[in-house]
């Protein structure tokens, strides 16, 4: 991220915003602000509170699930299990 923003601010004052080199300047600062950007998130964690959240929603449905199975054997109604390649088909 250092680098990319060196290099940045060292381009920045010899990009040229006018005629054809005009869309080549904002692809290269797109760019460089793409990778900044990605490594920030990637800095600032927030993939890791994401996948948290994702990590208890997983482990909430999966108890639903546990407690709807022992609710059916319970009842005497039995459980299939199908791959999900055949109910696809």
């Amino acid at each position: 991220m250092l680098i990319a923003g060196g290099m940045t601010l060292y381009a920045l004052p010899n990009l040229s915003f006018t005629g054809w080199s005009a869309a080549f300047s904002a692809t290269w600062l797109a760019f460089a602000l793409l990778v900044i950007g990605a490594n920030l998130h990637f800095i600032l964690g927030v993939d890791e509170e994401k996948k948290k959240a994702l990590d208890r929603v997983r482990k909430s449905k999966l108890r639903q699930w546990e407690l709807k199975w022992m609710e059916d054997k319970e009842s005497g109604k039995t459980v299939k299990i199908v791959p999900a390649k055949e109910r696809s088909q």
